[in-house]
């Protein structure tokens, strides 16, 4: 698929989903990002601002397989990825395929469930299998996490851990929508719910090829460093604990890959690596106790602070896109 057609077909979802999220332009061509770069997303914000909706969007928006998972404290391992059954007839186990075998998993609330339940995904998000009694099942293809969380409330919740976070290539909040946008709900959800309009723009074949022609975006050698020069400045700031990991440098340029091909380009730009550092590398990073105290432990602004400082103070490439 040649890039003006990614552009194009790319627009078409992104108007889809916003027939549904008001005012809410960056999260999703952000969340669309995450879909085509074949990473998972991680939805963070307060209740009520549409951050299932959002998940449900997208995903209604794409003729794919789509399954739901509400996370919760008593559910089981098994009940995310399956669990084989006894059969009378045949006299031997049968493996009965869980939530998980979908192309697109809605992860709702997933700091609700157990850590033994949360990774239970470890193994589906980073190597796209399930392994049950010994045997491992392939998931489908593609194959994207989007889960949500509340900040907030955390009475009953279990914090994701470093290592189930970095698995997630972007991490967005929704965010208040602004005094029209609201008022505008107001009108365009009196009587109905705009998601249950919501049909797919895109085939399951027209998906399969924008993912292709990502993967094809070139980078140029000079953009890969300049990715690398950012993740690595954030090893050695002084305000962080921890930066972020080798997975963070691959998954930062496959998004901007993605952002790339969205914009009808067949080569990305030192710009799609800055539009994309803070909802990729925000979430890996963990600031200082000093640097917190600091900002009255405001985690969130800090790391927004953080991002900015290190790709404003990285040199930008000269011919990034050269070498074609």
């Amino acid at each position: 698929m040649p890039g003006d057609s990614v552009g194009a077909s790319a627009q078409r979802i992104v108007a889809n989903v916003e027939s549904v999220i008001d005012g809410k332009h960056d999260a999703v061509t952000h969340a669309l990002t995450v879909l085509l770069a074949e990473g998972h997303l991680l939805i963070e914000d307060v209740p009520g601002v549409g951050k299932t909706v959002l998940a449900k969007a997208l995903a209604r928006s794409v003729d794919c397989s789509v399954s739901r998972i509400q996370f919760t404290p008593d559910l089981l391992p098994s009940d995310v990825t399956g669990v084989s059954v006894f059969d009378q007839s045949s006299r031997q186990f049968a493996f009965k395929p869980g939530p998980v075998f979908a192309n697109i998993v809605i992860g709702d609330e997933i700091n609700r469930a157990s850590p033994k339940t949360q990774s239970a995904l470890l193994e589906c998000m980073e190597e796209h299998q399930v392994t049950v009694d010994g045997v491992t099942y392939p998931l489908p293809e593609p194959f994207t996490v989007v889960a949500t969380q509340n900040p907030i409330e955390m009475e009953g919740t279990y914090a994701l851990p470093e290592a189930q976070r970095d698995r997630f290539m972007a991490r967005i909040s929704m965010g208040y929508p602004d005094r029209a946008s609201e008022l505008e709900m107001l009108g365009t959800r009196e009587t109905s719910s705009p998601l249950d309009a919501v049909e797919a723009v895109v085939s399951d074949a027209e998906l399969r090829a924008m993912i292709v022609a990502v993967r094809n975006v070139f980078v140029s050698m000079p953009v890969k460093e300049y990715a690398v020069a950012i993740v690595r400045a954030t090893r050695d700031d002084r305000e962080l604990r921890l930066g972020a990991s080798p997975r963070a440098t691959l998954q930062l340029v496959r998004a901007a890959k993605a952002r790339a091909a969205m914009h009808g380009r067949e080569f990305a730009l030192p710009d799609d690596v800055d539009a994309l550092a803070a909802p990729v590398l925000g979430h890996r990073l963990v600031p200082t106790s000093r640097a917190l105290g600091q900002h009255h432990n405001d985690g969130d602004l800090l790391i927004a602070e953080i991002v900015d400082r290190i790709v404003r103070a990285t040199p930008v490439p000269l011919g990034a896109a050269a070498g074609r």
